[in-house]
């Protein structure tokens, strides 16, 4: 692939006309980018955080899907037992912010009510329900690169996705009548605004600790950016985004999900194996809308090679890879 371009300047992702703006697609280590999204159609906004440590996963969801809102908590708890919560809302008008990280985000249904406060430091994430009361602090370190991407399918298609990992959190998660405590956690989260085709089929892999002495979060996803000249690839060491160019090649056995997921480069400067603890199912099965969801979580293992650092080694960095396919 041509080396893709780094963005330095604020740009709109979209023309008055509300088509792709040219100049917006590349990648920024910023919030420079503007989702100024203004047609009706297939706009899809979503904020998603993920929490982990190496016993505990919590993560919220608040999206608009233009046609129905799919809100969600899930709690995975030291025993391995899935709880959830989840609300659809008809026709949601949510308050989203253009600029990843702007503003509060919150949603209140009758199953589930979340909300999400940034801060100069960092981000509080909430959330409560008949029998769940979460309250989560991450920080966001100084210094602490986004990685935002702009994917072009066409001029009407695209999509704008902001990620960031390693963060470190800490607070609880109350279920029932048990306060479970992160105190050693990480946080992944997942900024997206765009246009998308009806059917998409994508992978994403995420890993954050702390590995040879240093914070390192692996971004890593496959299969929807394909035919782009973009991919969504990158590596933070301690807080610093490195961008990887390459198109990653993604083996693994759909039906044996637990099996080791191999994500490689064709020169080798990638080479990580998770090896999965846990699979979360999901799907929804709607008029409009349709979801098959399996997020394998475990331990990412292997090594990155970046350019002006050599080989960054990944040992037991706790995270998941996943297979997701949406027809919406």
């Amino acid at each position: 692939m041509p080396p893709e371009k780094e963005l330095t300047e604020p740009v709109d992702l979209c023309r008055p006309d509300g088509r792709l703006n040219p100049q917006a697609v590349g990648w920024t280590r910023s919030p420079l980018i503007t989702a100024n999204l203004t047609r009706n159609g297939r706009n899809k906004r979503w904020e998603y955080w993920a929490v982990q440590q190496a016993d505990m996963i919590f993560a919220l969801t608040i999206s608009d899907l233009g046609y129905a809102g799919l809100h969600s908590a899930w709690f995975l708890d030291p025993a391995g037992r899935e709880h959830s919560w989840q609300a659809i809302t008809p026709r949601p008008r949510l308050d989203l912010p253009e600029l990843p990280g702007a503003a509060p985000v919150a949603v209140h249904t009758r199953k589930v009510s979340l909300r999400i406060d940034p801060s100069v430091h960092g981000v509080r994430l909430r959330a409560m329900a008949e029998d769940l009361a979460a309250d989560i602090e991450v920080d966001r370190p100084a210094g602490q690169d986004f990685m935002g991407v702009v994917v072009p399918w066409s001029e009407d298609q695209f999509q704008y996705t902001v990620k960031q990992t390693a963060l470190p959190a800490r607070g609880t998660v109350i279920r029932g009548s048990t306060t479970y405590t992160f105190d050693d956690a990480w946080a992944t989260w997942d900024f997206g605004r765009g246009r998308w085709p009806r059917t998409v089929v994508w992978n994403w892999g995420s890993g954050a600790g702390v590995s040879d002495g240093r914070r390192i979060g692996l971004q890593l996803g496959g299969k929807w950016t394909d035919g782009t000249p973009m991919t969504e690839n990158a590596i933070f060491v301690d807080g610093r985004c490195h961008k990887l160019g390459e198109v990653l090649d993604w083996s693994y056995e759909p039906g044996a999900w637990l099996s080791p997921w191999k994500v490689r480069t064709s020169d080798g400067s990638v080479n990580l194996t998770l090896r999965p603890k846990h699979d979360r199912k999901d799907s929804v099965n709607l008029a409009v809308v349709s979801n098959g969801t399996h997020q394998c979580f475990g331990t990412w293992h292997g090594s990155v090679e970046v350019e002006g650092m050599g080989k960054v080694v990944v040992d037991g960095l706790h995270g998941w890879a996943e297979e997701v396919t949406n027809r919406w």
